[in-house]
């Protein structure tokens, strides 16, 4: 499993970093309809924050930037919404799937977001940085 895989499939949405429905099914080798049934059969281990259905705006704004970068199953261009689990989601699905393949799968997309979690941070970091060198510089000027 190559993380920079994973992390091409991750998407930020509602202030989140996600995972949509069809792209961890292609993961786990499930089909789309029994991991979405695996969810419901057990909904109540999927809080908001786990996961969320992606309205029709999101998803269509999704698929304009998917369509450049990633192949999008024609099964899922025909109109229904799927689901976008967070990071916690997605270690709950090892508990709901409870497949050796799940189990390997969701270690690799925890470390993909872990690693997504750091070069943002650094990314700040950096950026604080840089603010910080630029106030020295507008204080030298008006010295």
């Amino acid at each position: 499993m190559d993380i920079q895989a994973i992390q091409q499939i991750i998407f930020y949405v509602r202030g989140q970093r996600v995972i949509l429905d069809f792209h961890l099914a292609e993961l786990y080798e499930v089909e789309t309809r029994a991991l979405k049934q695996a969810v419901r059969r057990n909904i109540e281990r999927f809080h908001d924050d786990f996961m969320f259905e992606l309205t029709k705006n999101e998803f269509n704004s999704l698929k304009i930037s998917m369509t450049s970068q990633i192949v999008i199953p024609p099964s899922i261009l025909t109109g229904y919404t799927p689901f976008a689990f967070t990071e916690h989601g997605v270690a709950m699905l090892s508990s709901v799937l409870r497949s050796e393949r799940a189990i390997k799968v969701n270690i690799e997309i925890i470390r993909a977001f872990v690693f997504l979690r750091k070069i943002a941070l650094q990314y700040a970091e950096i950026r604080q940085k840089i603010n910080e060198l630029k106030q020295g510089e507008e204080k030298k000027i008006m010295i």
